[in-house]
């Protein structure tokens, strides 16, 4: 299993158990607390793990412009009683040799509702500021939402805005894929 992998499920376990110290990585909220401030209407917010076939992995990963490290992604639905209220999905790479966690979530029509860093591990320095994360707001997946384009680069920070953008594009990406509904 390639490390990043490890690294990944390792600070998820510790994201969904609301522990900061066991993998040393700045975690700035626990997993539970992050699905509440981005569902703060729900009346349930629902786990589903999308499967994606092979060709649904090269089809995310060319709209993306970004690898995924699996073919498993886990989706939490929040939902007003049936009403959908949109999608979260972490996405947790790593940054230099460090892990980062970020929520993306989307609003039921795909657009990014919100970004979110969860943890990160590297240097504070190297943080990007909260700001620059609303920088996606409102944003869909086109061609242009990449760094220097649509998206504002932070110099000394490249690596983990760059880690960022790959994880908005990756959800947007797996939005396209898996849940956007069909048109017929």
């Amino acid at each position: 299993m390639p490390l990043s992998r490890v690294v990944g499920a390792l600070l998820l376990a510790a994201l969904a158990a609301g522990l900061t110290g066991d993998v040393g990585a700045k975690v700035f909220y626990s997993m539970d607390q992050a699905l509440r401030f981005a569902f703060p209407d729900a009346s349930t917010i629902e786990k589903e793990t999308l499967f994606l076939s092979e060709p649904e992995v090269r089809q995310v990963e060319s709209l993306a412009r970004a690898r995924l490290e699996s073919r498993m992604i886990p989706v939490h639905i929040g939902k007003q009683n049936q009403r959908l209220l949109g999608y979260a999905m972490v996405d947790v790479h790593v940054v230099r040799t460090q892990p980062e966690a970020v929520l993306i979530v989307l609003e039921p029509d795909g657009v990014i509702a919100s970004t979110t860093l969860l943890a990160f591990d590297e240097s504070l320095d190297y943080l990007p500021p909260g700001r620059w994360l609303r920088q996606f707001d409102r944003k869909t997946l086109r061609p242009d939402l990449a760094l220097g384009q649509e998206i504002v680069a932070i110099t000394g920070a490249t690596l983990s805005t760059s880690g960022v953008t790959d994880s908005v594009r990756r959800a947007l990406a797996v939005y396209q894929v898996k849940l956007a509904p069909k048109k017929r």
